[in-house]
């Protein structure tokens, strides 16, 4: 299992850089599950969001499982608000 560990912020200004180095380390990595940490997560936007949409919908084109532990409540919250709060594994 990959482990990929979310920045304190994450942001607009920093989204697409993060994006882009998670899909290089998810595309060379054949396991079937991803876990995402985001227990240091603190800043973030609708951005992190955004980002990680991206992430889980790259594991279902893979057919694998993308797992995030540690979102803070404040980003569920978000995203509920947002009505996405289905579409991720939080």
């Amino acid at each position: 299992m990959t482990t990929l560990r979310l920045p304190s912020s994450l942001t607009h200004l920093n989204a697409d850089a993060c994006a882009r180095e998670y899909l290089m380390v998810m595309r060379a990595d054949t396991g079937p599950i991803t876990l995402i940490d985001a227990s240091e997560l603190v800043q973030f936007d609708s951005s992190a969001l955004a980002l990680l949409l991206t992430l889980v919908r790259n594991m279902k084109q893979r057919n694998g499982v993308l797992q995030i532990s540690g979102l803070p409540e404040r980003a569920k919250a978000l995203a509920r608000v947002y009505g996405v709060g289905e579409l991720l594994p939080i």
